[in-house]
Parts: structure tokens; C-alpha cells; sequence
């Protein structure tokens, strides 16, 4: 978003004291046992001048908002501290902090002169007494001070669990309103938390399926705008679109973009048969993946863009299959009783994230790449449409509830199936596509 563009200063040695002798890190190993979340205290961050006092405060909210929700993290409240930070340079009271149980301790300082703002952190470990890392600052627009908050919230994840950021992302999806029978859909794209929500289309169409290119400028998404399933492409900076032409009579829908961005692929109908294209994005020179009789839909690339992961009921019943991204000979990898939708390949390329319909319920799940380890994350009348963070540790996906007056909210999930919660939004949300870290 053009009014979120930051210039980023990644300061380092300026920040630091003496340094402290070599301690083993305060560190979250993430695995499949439950979790008991860490203590943290984030104490209002310093105004270093007065026009940063009301942000120094904001700041700090979203930095504890970020760790707290991420299941990782347990902040310890203002009111049970016995020492505040009123320097941002002065010796920390490790005592203090050890008495109420913290384990760790971020503090920072904000600096706002009139629209440039600056923030500086640093993350401590509270029982070795030793800073985690090196100090770091941020530097970019007052009205940017969320993009600020989440990069400084990433900073501290990453040092403690080993993980890589996610929070400093956006997220596109369906926003719904209206009743259930007359839904009306715009394409809408959101910080991670569902905070600074913008309208990319109006609710004067239906559409679909909105999907990140991989450097985030960029939005694929479905439009029944012409009575047919066409795919358009979007600029996110300029709200601007066009149309990926296809033949006279056939149907174009599940469009994802290939890792470089320059090709994408996507669904097809023709006479009656469904099949999995690529498209060249400048030429519009389209190439047939599959030629079968089957209905193969909802392609997505692995990270290296070799294979393709797809959808189709070539074997009875919707399964997952593997190919070669030029097309081939395909594998299936799903096993399990139901039926399996919506693939989308991990970020890291070691899961396929899945709906799957079993016994009158839907789940969000994972697997491993030859079907193995297959992981349900969820259970409700209708999960469907997941999307990865860009760390691949989290899941997004929209949750329909029944009857008549049912909605469809999104909710994210860690891939160990822990921390269900719903994402924020103002209206209803479906078809949620995660973008990369922003730049």
C-alpha cells in the first residue's frame, strides 16, 4: 500500500552497550508437544520527543498483540510490573523483571519529527541477564508506524524461536456481506491481523479465488463479470486490471502464479472437460498441462516451480496429485477416506496444506509430499481455502457456519494444529491468499 512504503535502516552497533559475555539463548523449540507460552514484558516504548508520546504506547500494543497471538507468548500485564523502563539507554533491572516471572523483556524508544518516525529495540533475556542479539532500529512514515511495530515483532519471534518473520505481511481475500442468499463479494486486502483493510474491487460482481504474485505488487483473482469465470490480473499500487484473454466459450478460473511470477497457471473449461493450462503473463501464449477426461483444478507450484500439486477425480473421487510443472505423468498422493481439494505447496516445500470433506465434516490439514504424515488441523461444517504465511509455521483458511443465516470468517492455525483464532475483519472474509514478507 503507497501510503505504508517504508525506507528501512537496519541500525545495529549505535544501539549497544558493553557487550554481554556469550550466554546459551533464551529459545521456544517448536515441536509437536504442548507448548507452555513464555512470559514477555513489553512496557510502553519511550517517547523521545513529544509528538512520539501517543505512538510509543500504539507501538508497543502491536508488538505484544503479534507475540501473544501467535500462542508462543504470554505478556505479563503493566500492572504486575515493580521497575518501568524510563530510559531507553539506562542498565535494565534484571532483578525486577526475574521477580515476576519474565523471561524475556523488550524495550524500546520512538522518535516522530513530523512525518518521519523512528524506533529502536532491544530484546533481553531476563534470567541470563544478556541482551538477545544486537539492538535494532526502524526508520519510515508516521502513517507506516503498524509496518514499523510488526518488523520489530518479527525481530523478537525470529531471535526466540528460530523461526522465520510473517507479521510484516498483507493478506487479500473475498470481504462478504449481506444475507447468505444474496452475498455480496469485493476483493479486499488487509495487514496479517486484519488491520488497515482496503477495497481492491466493487460488490458489483462475483469474485473469486484472489491469489498473491510472488512479489506481492500483484493479484490474480476470478470475475464473473462477463457471465463467465474469467482471470484477471491486478496491480495493487495502481488498482489497476486486465483481463488474461482466453477462447471464445471456454471458462477460466484457480489461476496461481509461478514462482518467477511470469507464468501462471490455472483451470480451464472447454466443451465439457476441465483441464490445468499455463499461461505466459506478457505474451498470453498458453500451454495444456493435463488432457484428461477427469475434472483437474486448483494447480499450485512448489517453491522451486518444478512440480505442480492439483486436484482431480481421474482415480472416482477428488485426490491430490503431484506432476512436473511442464505436465507429465502424475502422482497421487492423498490416501486417506474423503475427498481432497484446494491444495497450496508450503514455502518451505516440505507440506501441501489441503481441504478435505470426510463424513459430513471439513477439515484444513497437511501432509508430506508423498502423501505420509497426514496432519487435520481443524473440524467444522465448512473449512475450506487455506493459505500459508510466508514462514510456512501458520495456516489461513475461511470457516462457514450453517443455516440460513451462516457467515464465513477467517481463522488461522499453527501447522501443529494449535492456536484456532479468528482473524479480525470488518465484514465476512473467504478465499484468504497470504503475500511475502514486504520489502
Amino acid at each position: 500500500m503507497k501510503h505504508l512504503v517504508l525506507s528501512i535502516c537496519l541500525g545495529v552497533a549505535a544501539l549497544l552497550g558493553k557487550p554481554a559475555q556469550a550466554q546459551e539463548p533464551l529459545r521456544i523449540i517448536i515441536d509437536e508437544a504442548i507448548i507452555e507460552p513464555l512470559p514477555i514484558a513489553v512496557p510502553t516504548f519511550q517517547a523521545e520527543t513529544a509528538e512520539a508520546g501517543q505512538m510509543a504506547g500504539d507501538l508497543a500494543r502491536v508488538v505484544a498483540g503479534d507475540l501473544t497471538g501467535t500462542g508462543l507468548f504470554r505478556e505479563i500485564p503493566a500492572s504486575a510490573f515493580i521497575s518501568t523502563v524510563s530510559d531507553f539507554n539506562a542498565p535494565v533491572q534484571f532483578a525486577d523483571w526475574k521477580a515476576i516471572n519474565a523471561q524475556a523483556l523488550v524495550t524500546g524508544a520512538v522518535n516522530v519529527q513530523g512525518n518521519a518516525l523512528n524506533v529502536k529495540f532491544r530484546l533481553y533475556d531476563v534470567f541470563s541477564g544478556a541482551e538477545l542479539g544486537n539492538g535494532l532500529q526502524f526508520s519510515g512514515t508516521v502513517d507506516g508506524w503498524r509496518r514499523i511495530a510488526h518488523k520489530v515483532a518479527d525481530a523478537v519471534y525470529t531471535r526466540i524461536t528460530g523461526e522465520g518473520p510473517y507479521f510484516d505481511s498483507r493478506v487479500v481475500f473475498v470481504s462478504e456481506t449481506g444475507p447468505k442468499d444474496d452475498r455480496k463479494k469485493r476483493l479486499a486486502i488487509m495487514d496479517y491481523d486484519g488491520a488497515n483493510v482496503q477495497y481492491l474491487t466493487d460488490s458489483g460482481t462475483i469474485v473469486l479465488a484472489p491469489r498473491f504474485s510472488p512479489t506481492g505488487d500483484r493479484v490474480l483473482y476470478t470475475s464473473y463479470e462477463s457471465g463467465f469465470p474469467r482471470i484477471y490480473v491486478l496491480d495493487i499500487g495502481s488498482v489497476t486490471r486486465r483481463v488474461l484473454e482466453s477462447a471464445e466459450g471456454t471458462m477460466s478460473f484457480a489461476p496461481r502464479f509461478s514462482p518467477s511470477g511470469q507464468t501462471v497457471v490455472y483451470s480451464l473449461t472447454q466443451g465439457g472437460n476441465t483441464d490445468i493450462y499455463t499461461m505466459d503473463i506478457n505474451t498470453g501464449q498458453s500451454t495444456r498441462l493435463t488432457n484428461t477426461p477427469a475434472i483437474e483444478t486448483a494447480p499450485s507450484y512448489s517453491p522451486d516451480g518444478s512440480r505442480i500439486v492439483f486436484e482431480s477425480d481421474r482415480s472416482g473421487t477428488q485426490q491430490l496429485y503431484i506432476m512436473p510443472a511442464n505436465g507429465g505423468e502424475a502422482q497421487r498422493i492423498s490416501f486417506g477416506e474423503g475427498r481432497y481439494g484446494t491444495p497450496v505447496w508450503s514455502p518451505r516445500g516440505d507440506l501441501v496444506a489441503f481441504t478435505k470433506q470426510n463424513k459430513g465434516r471439513f477439515h484444513i490439514g497437511v501432509m508430506r509430499l508423498d502423501g505420509s504424515q497426514e496432519r487435520l488441523l481443524t473440524a467444522s461444517f465448512l473449512d475450506e481455502g487455506p493459505t500459508w504465511a510466508p514462514n510456512g509455521r501458520v495456516i489461513m483458511f475461511s470457516r462457514e457456519t450453517q443455516g440460513a443465516t451462516g457467515s464465513s470468517t477467517l481463522y488461522s492455525v499453527d501447522i501443529s494444529g494449535r492456536n484456532l483464532r479468528p482473524v479480525n475483519t470488518p465484514s465476512g472474509g473467504s478465499d484468504p491468499s497470504w503475500s511475502p514478507l514486504q520489502n
